[in-house]
């Protein structure tokens, strides 16, 4: 019968479907679970390396400028795994590095302009 053999080729294509989506959506999950693995790393290093102060800074960084916030972390999280950062990073010390990395200071000029 044409109609089964249609019918059944159907149902494998649409099994097959069903299995990459779940065989996609278990990929992802594990995905998922790695990164979310990898902050928790992250962040546990860098609760050993800065003082609250200096954490507290860092996240507000990263709010205003995440690019900046993610290349210090990496800069600190390198030291500490080479050895070269052997005690607690204070605040004034994280501004420094900050300052540094960013550049200079950004100046903001408002113009008024009467009409």
């Amino acid at each position: 019968m044409e109609g089964d053999d249609e019918l059944e080729a159907i149902r494998r294509r649409k099994l097959m479907e069903m299995q990459k989506s779940a065989a996609s959506e278990q990929q992802y999950a594990e995905e998922q679970k790695t990164a979310e693995i990898e902050r928790a790393r992250r962040q546990q290093i860098l609760r050993q390396i800065l003082s609250p102060e200096a954490r507290e800074r860092l996240s507000r960084v990263r709010l205003v400028r995440p690019d900046l916030a993610e290349n210090v972390e990496n800069q600190l999280i390198q030291l500490a795994g080479m050895g070269r950062l052997n005690r607690i990073m204070d605040d004034r010390e994280l501004r420094d590095i900050l300052e540094r990395l960013a550049g200079t200071k950004k100046e903001t000029k408002i113009e008024r302009r009467n009409k």
